[in-house]
């Protein structure tokens, strides 16, 4: 048994809970606003808040950490029925110990309440910053799916602190939208400075991370400062790590391991300041095995890894996902947001979506400007790239480059040479793309 404390001015919702509650042996109280409930807090010292966020004395975010400070050790759960996703990650990194959804899930309530009577028949006491956080997790990233959830609920922990993070998933789930919410809710008004290993070669990439000092090598004429420096006390995104040259792989291990840095062709340590949150599409573990990854590096970066889901595992939220992608696109192309049809959000549900949510938004954004009027329909939602990929034309025999040559630039005439959506497709950045344009000698065909 213990105390709960319920804090909700949904009288039906408070006196439901409290009946049920009741029944398992639990001691309840209930106030109805955040004043009343901070003097029953006093009076009681629960052992578990549940608290709503719109009161009406009082917003729910605002009251939460003088609920903690005013009793610590004490567990507070969130409870709304709100669908703004960065009140979940505020909650958690403010300390709240979950944060439900409503209508709640009274088998998930009473599963996180047996969790949090456990802990304090062990301890006595309950400390919400060293309890693993509860398995469900009801929401955000435009999404409902529980893993979505648990990566916000991850968010809000590790903006506490400064440690470093390594996101894994498929090309186009999000990675770079994870370090960025991670950053939003940790330093916002530091910098954040992404990085795509895979566009520079090492010598280039290693002054773009660490600056140079002047007369470094040719062409230094004067002293830059490089990204680890700039983003100052921010956050510094590395995708595709997996791109990375062992010999830079090697001094970025020193630059965590140390905290410090040094530029090109100095002598001087600069302290790291900034989160380095890492990211990759890569198996990383199979390349530690293939010796072409660092294994010290690969533990060093994985001290607290968030996997992406792909698309295709969160079905759920394909609609809710393309109803926001569609405002987002409509507001950049100044347009009315168009309505989208059943038969289009049947095409949406059902389709595989190997690209993930960028492919969704690539394939919103082409029907939304060809569509015809203010509704997308299943016959707007043209998304037959993915099947002549497979169906490419490649070289019965030939050499690696003479068909990384041709399926180049076939894929650049199927987009009309649009550097931007063809490295999309391709998944490299637009340097690469153009260097392989310039390297391959590839020139668009004569209309």
């Amino acid at each position: 048994m213990i105390k709960i404390l319920i804090i909700d001015d949904d009288l039906a919702l408070a006196r439901s809970l409290e009946i049920q509650l009741k029944a398992e042996h639990h001691q309840i109280a209930v106030a109805h606003n955040v004043s009343d409930g901070m003097t029953t807090l006093a009076d009681m010292v629960p052992d578990l808040v549940l608290l709503d966020l719109n009161l009406p004395d009082e917003h729910g975010l605002k009251a939460l950490p003088v609920i903690i400070a005013d009793q610590p050790g004490v567990i507070v759960v969130i409870m709304t029925g709100n669908t703004e996703n960065r009140e979940a990650v505020a909650a958690m990194r403010d300390g709240a110990f979950n944060y439900l959804r409503k209508p709640l899930d009274l088998d998930e309530l009473l599963e996180m309440i047996a969790k949090v009577e456990s802990l304090k028949a062990k301890r006595g006491h309950v400390d919400p910053d060293n309890q693993e956080p509860a398995h469900t997790f009801p929401l955000e990233m435009v999404g409902s799916d529980r893993k979505i959830i648990d990566i916000h609920k991850q968010i809000g922990l590790l903006a506490r602190s400064k440690i470093t993070v390594f996101v894994t998933g498929e090309s186009g789930t999000g990675k770079e939208l994870v370090a960025r919410i991670l950053h939003e809710a940790s330093s916002p008004d530091q910098p954040f400075v992404a990085i795509n290993c895979s566009a520079f070669v090492s010598t280039l990439l290693e002054s773009e991370l660490f600056g140079y000092e002047k007369g470094a090598f040719t062409g230094a004429d004067h002293a830059k400062e490089g990204k680890l420096e700039f983003a100052r006390e921010g956050t510094v995104f590395l995708d595709e790590i997996g791109d990375m040259s062992l010999d830079l792989q090697s001094k970025l291990l020193r630059v965590l391991q140390e905290s410090e840095f040094v530029r090109v062709g100095g002598l001087k340590s600069r302290p790291l300041k900034a989160r380095i949150v890492t990211a990759t599409h890569r198996n990383l573990e199979e390349m530690v095995h293939d010796g072409t990854f660092r294994q010290d590096l690969f533990y060093r970066l994985k001290v607290v890894s968030i996997e992406v889901p792909s698309l295709r595992e969160r079905r759920g939220d394909i609609e809710p996902l393309a109803e926001h992608l569609l405002a987002k696109i409509a507001y950049k192309l100044g347009r009315q947001t168009p309505r989208l049809c059943s038969d289009g959000r049947r095409k949406l549900r059902t389709s595989n979506w190997p690209g993930n949510v960028r492919e969704l938004e690539n394939t919103l954004t082409r029907a939304m400007v060809l569509a015809h009027g203010h509704e997308i329909d299943a016959d707007d939602l043209d998304m037959q790239q993915g099947d002549k990929e497979e169906q490419a034309i490649r070289p019965v025999t030939g050499t690696l480059a003479a068909t990384e040559k041709m399926y180049i630039s076939q894929v650049l005439d199927e987009h009309k040479w649009n550097i931007t959506h063809t490295a999309l497709s391709l998944d490299i950045s637009p340097t690469t793309l153009r260097k392989k344009i310039t390297d391959y000698h590839l020139k668009r065909a004569e209309l």
